[in-house]
């Protein structure tokens, strides 16, 4: 699985992007993201708020509980403002 992350989701992460093989049970975002969580603080850090977060999953925003494979490329975006 490949994950791209945006902005100060990648800064605090400290990478841009990551390949990584998920064990079986690791089934959605949600999942994913407590995953990840354990990786280090840089991640805790930038993933523990998930309401603020927006993921696409092969290009396609998708909510948290959405199911994922390890041949999905995931991206995870921080709340963006506009004008």
């Amino acid at each position: 699985m490949k994950i791209i992350y945006f902005s100060w989701v990648r800064e605090r992460i400290g990478i841009n992007h990551e390949i990584i093989n998920l064990p079986k049970d690791i089934n959605n975002i949600e999942k994913l993201l407590d995953f990840l969580s354990h990786k280090g603080s840089g991640y805790k850090d930038a993933l523990s708020n998930k309401k603020v977060l927006k993921f696409s999953v092969n290009f396609e925003f998708v909510d948290i509980t959405h199911k994922i494979k390890n041949d999905d490329e995931i991206a995870i975006f921080p709340p963006v403002t506009g004008g």
